[in-house]
């Protein structure tokens, strides 16, 4: 950090309570109990009820006899009109209480179900920055997942299907009062789910450490989960039942999470917004095609802190430059996913040069996240990413 650090106030966002651990998913009901509802909706989606993830909450909830109705129909990168059907449901049934499980997407659903209970009007409506009036009904959420940390931070992500884009809703409303993190519901995530939600939790981790936002928080929050995200991912990724592996990753998407909510994110999301939605690619997968991308292209804009980042990551930087040490985190990634099997060049997904000017378009769209980001960009320099990712 810089002499500027003293001149600055340090904003810092988390939810009222988060239990962490194993099966601390049993203490739903009674968290649920303290919290005065009457009657709860399950927001969640068909891959968590394959895979038998509601049975403990549902003996949960049952034991201390608070009613409960499922929505179960998230899509991936969900649409706008998901959050409008769980919302319908959550008025007709006479609901309180949002339980989000699942992972990001049934998360930003069920944050968005809590605020369009009691605010007038369409989640387009509140598309921005602190937009959100009326108090949110009550939710908890439960990832399921190690990766968006979307159980801690105040954004919501949805897909306005008549653009094509994302939309953000960035509200304090859309904080739980109570996030649940048990590393145990994660185990039945397979290989490809594990590397893509463990890179996303690494780009949110990345892109906080280097923003122009830091703030002591952030950079405390950011740090641990870079260096065990190196560490546990890779094993995550190969033993799907190694409950260290998942323990920590699971942990780690949640600082994650928490340390963007305060420092904010930069031009990987940028970036990989268009890549996503364009190409139906998964959120975490866009986001690790384009990192180690664009942390090339920023290396000049905040050496010490990639250089930071190559030591956190396993590399000796011991009396090097600092740009040189710097580039060394570019090599982390690149190894990390490599170790994974996320292959990182846009051709691998049948992705044409041809495309780039939409994808910059597209790109530019969000280029508020520039603002944070530790290097200036303009539409040239994201043909030139792009060029470079291909």
């Amino acid at each position: 950090m810089t002499g500027m650090i003293f001149e600055k106030a340090h904003p810092f966002y988390s939810p009222h309570k988060i239990l962490f651990g194993p099966n601390t998913i049993r203490a739903l009901g009674s968290e649920a109990q303290q919290l005065g509802v009457k009657k709860a909706l399950l927001v969640t989606d068909p891959g968590v009820i394959g895979a038998d993830l509601l049975r403990p909450v549902k003996e949960s909830l049952e034991s201390v006899k608070i009613p409960y109705v499922i929505h179960d129909k998230v899509e991936p990168e969900p649409p706008i009109r998901c959050v409008d059907a769980a919302t319908k449901q959550f008025k007709s049934e006479g609901c309180d209480l949002v339980i989000g499980m699942g992972g990001g997407s049934s998360l930003d659903v069920a944050k968005g179900v809590s605020i369009m209970a009691t605010n007038e009007g369409r989640v387009l409506d509140f598309c921005g920055i602190d937009l959100v009036k009326n108090q949110a009904a009550k939710k908890i959420l439960i990832p399921t997942t190690a990766g968006t940390g979307s159980e801690v931070t105040r954004v919501l992500v949805v897909t306005d299907e008549d653009d094509n884009t994302k939309k953000v809703v960035n509200s304090l409303y859309a904080l739980p009062e109570i996030a649940i993190v048990d590393p145990l519901l994660t185990l039945s995530m397979p290989p490809n789910v594990t590397a893509d939600t463990g890179m996303d939790a690494l780009v949110h981790a990345i892109e906080t450490y280097v923003s122009m936002n830091a703030t002591p928080f952030s950079d405390i929050l950011a740090e641990r989960p870079i260096q065990w995200i190196a560490q546990y991912l890779p094993v995550a990724w190969a033993k799907r039942s190694n409950l260290e592996a998942r323990y920590f990753m699971s942990l780690a998407a949640t600082m994650a999470g928490m340390a963007f909510a305060s420092g904010g994110l930069g031009a990987v999301h940028a970036l990989a917004y268009p890549i996503g939605t364009g190409y139906r690619i998964s959120h975490g997968r866009s986001n690790s095609v384009m990192l180690p991308h664009v942390m090339r292209y920023n290396l000049t804009g905040n050496p010490e802190k990639y250089a930071a980042i190559a030591a956190l990551m396993g590399k000796e930087i011991e009396g090097l430059p600092s740009l040189e040490a710097a580039l060394l985190s570019v090599e982390a990634a690149e190894e990390l996913l490599t170790t994974v099997q996320i292959p990182f060049r846009l051709h691998d997904y049948g992705i044409p040069k041809d495309d780039f000017p939409k994808l910059v378009e597209g790109g530019m769209k969000f280029s508020r996240l520039f603002v944070l980001n530790p290097r200036d960009l303009k539409e040239e320099d994201l043909f030139w990413i792009y060029e470079q990712a291909y």
